[in-house]
């Protein structure tokens, strides 16, 4: 079975300790950790620091690992959302420099994942963008190898931001687009973060890669979307998506959940699901984003352990 945890980007108040605490009364068994550089966020769910790995040692490693056991909860990987192909040559080297911190920071914890984008330049073509990409990314791979550590890419289009519009700041957001970067580096430790609600917002079946791509899924996000119909009657699927969608938790939106853990089930893969708050519905307050994360527990607990 499938292993429940959640994203710790929705709860930043909280330590590591707490966030641990709560992961285990609340019956998760693990924890996608954000290890965001110490400091003011770039945009919203980003500069969330729940594992610092700046100078982060074997000591310290351990005693992350002791709250672990702690509480029986444990780290599903270490999660940095960044754009390490930014036009700024100054912004994209710190996210790769960072970048590299996480992955070692993943083998000292005897992590298996560490999640991350491919990023993008969101002025420019999926063509255009290719040479830098391949020129980024190949050493990058090269490096998590080193480590043993599995990079897995989500599949999320990061354009909801007037800044990030029109092409968004990351490129792998379809099955054409993953079989040309999987040719290109081919490599058992580059993979998915696989998120179904980034497939309903491009109107596409978010069951359908599954087989094909089983091996290459590493972690899942478990997250919803509502496409709001009316509007879209209104404004077209080529209007800013913001004026059309709102992300929902599990079992709020358009997924079928039941058929997706079906075809999920259907694969070899086995690792964890972790639920990504981004609702609304719930309110900002940290009480509200907890409820979030129980009731979304509650929606997919059928379908997994914890």
């Amino acid at each position: 079975m499938f292993r429940l945890g959640f994203v710790s980007a929705i709860v930043p108040e909280l330590s590591l300790d707490q966030l641990l605490a709560f992961a285990a009364a609340e019956r998760f068994a693990c924890v996608e950790a954000m290890c965001w550089p110490v400091g003011k966020a770039e945009r919203k769910f980003a500069g969330v620091t729940h594992v610092n790995v700046s100078g982060l040692t074997l000591g310290g490693a351990d005693d992350i690992l002791a709250l672990c056991a702690k509480h029986g909860v444990s780290l599903s990987g270490l999660g940095y959302y960044p754009n390490p192909l930014d036009p700024d040559a100054k912004v994209a080297k710190a996210a790769v420099e960072h970048l590299k911190k996480v992955i070692q920071a993943a083998a000292m914890l005897g992590l298996k994942n560490v999640n991350t984008f491919t990023g993008r330049d969101w002025t420019r073509s999926v063509d255009d963008n290719w040479p830098r990409f391949l020129k980024t990314w190949k050493p990058l791979i090269k490096f998590a190898e080193d480590h043993d550590i599995r990079i897995g890419i989500e599949n999320c289009p990061m354009s909801f931001t007037r800044d990030e519009w029109p092409g968004g700041k990351n490129l792998f957001t379809t099955p054409v687009i993953w079989r040309r970067a999987f040719s290109d580096i081919p490599s058992a430790h580059f993979g998915l973060n696989y998120d179904p609600s980034h497939f309903v917002l491009q109107h596409m079946d978010p069951a359908s890669p599954l087989r094909e791509f089983q091996d290459k899924l590493f972690h899942l996000h478990a997250k919803d979307v509502q496409l709001h119909r009316d509007r879209l009657n209104e404004v077209g699927v080529f209007a800013h998506p913001n004026e059309w969608h709102t992300p929902r938790i599990p079992g709020y939106g358009e997924m079928d959940w039941g058929r997706f853990m079906a075809a999920l089930m259907a694969t070899t893969y086995r690792g964890p699901v972790c639920i990504e708050v981004e609702d609304p519905t719930f309110g900002k307050t940290l009480a509200g984003r907890q409820d979030a994360l129980r009731v979304a527990g509650n929606a997919l607990r059928p379908y997994c352990v914890g």
